[in-house]
């Protein structure tokens, strides 16, 4: 029981030093970008790059660890230069120089979580652990980071609110150091090259991938612009620091209890469910509502992002055959990369364009997604 709580809690203590990290980057590197001068095509070409990297970055990483069954080196070793990567960003000056500091640091963590929720799945899953409470204290540190850094907007320039996430990146590699060996797998049987090539030929993987990265790729106006738009406003951080963090209070709700979701939702069902909780949200955002309607919205994020979020990470943890963990959450992290990359860029044209009504666009791209979920629910081979 020691051992089984230890995997647990360091686990847990690493999500939550990688969401503080990403709950101050989020909501408000927008906003730190603005203050460099960018305008708002640049600052989505900017927040583009971690989309555009991870679609090289996370398959060489995901083989190599699962060539040498070395997930937990490959996660230290990622988060340890993404230190290095974001102190270069801190001292850079200028679009180009931003853009090229930003690429580099992005090449060196966006690998990181693939291998980290491989890593747990296959942790917890020898010590009978379900992921969802586990993975609940990063979205719970998210909180944190947002907070921390909503209220930092208020006390301090803006230029330097990119120390913030730095210093974050730092807390990372500490617990990245903590975290429990796994125990070595039994050696698998030889598996012929044509079979380990079968993943990508599989109609509901190829459907699941879709679906999962279009239901995701629709936050990019919100993840891109929200806090802008909401600043505009005359919200203040905290408010905004409040926005953000309800959503993400929804979302550590529907963590908390998926291990005891009824047999029928199925990962494809929570798919198919995510890809409508992601239509209604943003089709409602387009137009402009006001504060207290936000504050119901949000709660959606518990179906747009956790729900397609689960129910992709499910299903391709349980397709996946032996020996091709990492390689096959690689398969959906890069796929979700590239249709955000894309996403992302786009948004800063849509919203210099329409301003709030670029989330009609996103609504569309949801409802897309729900469809190629609700394709491979459909699928004789679906997983269950």
């Amino acid at each position: 029981m020691p051992h089984t709580i230890g995997f647990a809690s360091r686990m847990a203590a690493f999500y939550a030093a990688v969401f503080i990290m990403i709950g101050i980057q989020l909501p408000f590197l927008p906003i730190w970008l603005k203050a460099k001068g960018l305008d708002a095509q640049m600052i989505g070409v900017v927040l583009a790059v971690p989309m555009v990297v991870r679609v090289f970055a996370i398959p060489l990483a995901t083989r190599a660890a699962d060539r040498r069954d070395a997930l937990r080196a490959a996660i230290i070793a990622g988060s340890c230069a993404s230190v290095v990567g974001y102190a270069f960003v801190g001292l850079a000056e200028g679009a180009a120089a931003i853009l090229v500091t930003y690429a580099l640091a992005s090449l060196a963590f966006t690998p990181v979580m693939p291998l980290a929720d491989t890593y747990a799945l296959r942790g917890l899953s020898e010590r009978g652990r379900g992921y969802g409470p586990v993975r609940l204290w990063g979205s719970a540190a998210f909180i944190v980071g947002t907070f921390a850094a909503g209220g930092a907007t208020d006390i301090m320039a803006a230029r330097a609110l990119i120390w913030l996430v730095a210093a974050a990146t730092l807390l990372i590699a500490l617990t990245a150091f903590a975290l429990a060996p796994l125990a070595a797998p039994a050696a698998p049987a030889p598996v012929p090259r044509a079979e380990r090539r079968s993943l990508l030929r599989e109609p509901a993987f190829i459907a699941v991938l879709a679906g999962a990265s279009l239901i995701q790729a629709s936050h990019a106006v919100y993840y891109s612009f929200s806090s802008l738009q909401w600043r505009a406003a005359h919200l203040d951080g905290t408010t905004i620091a409040a926005l953000w963090a309800i959503g993400v209070i929804a979302e550590i709700a529907f963590f908390a209890v998926s291990g005891r979701l009824p047999p029928m939702l199925q990962p494809t069902m929570l798919l198919v469910i995510g890809g409508a909780g992601a239509a209604i949200r943003w089709a409602a955002m387009a137009f402009d509502p006001p504060l207290i309607v936000l504050l119901l919205l949000q709660m959606l994020h518990a179906l747009s992002f956790g729900a397609s979020y689960l129910g992709a990470l499910w299903f391709v943890a349980r397709l996946a055959p032996s020996g091709q963990a990492a390689t096959a959450q690689g398969h959906l992290a890069t796929a979700s990369g590239a249709v955000m990359a894309a996403a992302i860029g786009l948004s800063g044209l849509l919203y210099a364009a329409l301003g709030v009504q670029a989330y009609a666009a996103m609504a569309l791209m949801a409802i897309v997604g729900g469809a190629c979920a609700a394709i491979a629910h459909r699928s004789r081979d679906a997983v269950g």
